[in-house]
């Protein structure tokens, strides 16, 4: 029977993203996705022509989709912080699995040259949510708020219950 029409593309990213996050990069084999999808080596190199290719295929649309929301706030004259918040914590949510291997394995970003980038985010949140010139403590509190609404993205649990509270949470720690 042959086979339906499927994204193999998809397939691979999805298959390679839980292997890596629950194993991480360095430790799984092109051979073992390839094996857990029954398609052989070739088939997987033909779609990416190496290990570090397969990671940036998963870890690029949150790369994009965090870019764009960081060009679009900058490009707003003085953005909502909150509503930044709440934007953030979607894009992170939507991208959990991914969040969760790029923060647990911070090597295979160095390899991908984007653990410069995830940190020049952070500098440009800081500025988007406390000023270019804020005192330490103000950035000490974007940390907390970024960094506790980020934690609460990859919670296990059920995020509508949540959400809200997390953006409270968040915004508070602003000192708002």
């Amino acid at each position: 029977m042959p086979r339906t029409r499927v994204d193999t593309r998809a397939e691979i990213r999805a298959v390679a993203a839980e292997l890596f996050t629950r194993q991480g990069f360095e430790k799984t084999s092109l051979r073992e996705v390839a094996e857990r999808l029954g398609i052989t080596k070739a088939a997987l190199y033909y779609h990416f022509p190496s290990k570090a290719d397969l990671m940036r295929g998963i870890v690029q649309p949150l790369v994009d989709e965090i870019e764009e929301l960081l060009a679009d706030r900058e490009a707003a004259d003085g953005a909502d912080p909150r509503q930044f918040l709440a934007d953030y914590f979607d894009v992170i949510l939507r991208y959990r699995q991914v969040f969760e291997l790029m923060i647990r394995d911070v090597a295979a970003l160095a390899q991908l040259d984007l653990l410069h980038q995830m940190l020049a985010w952070r500098d440009r949140i800081y500025r988007m949510l406390v000023g270019p010139d804020a005192s330490p403590a103000q950035i000490a509190r974007a940390t907390v708020a970024i960094g506790g609404l980020q934690d609460c993205a990859l919670t296990e649990a059920a995020v509508d219950e949540f959400r809200d509270a997390a953006l409270d949470a968040a915004y508070a720690a602003l000192g708002r």
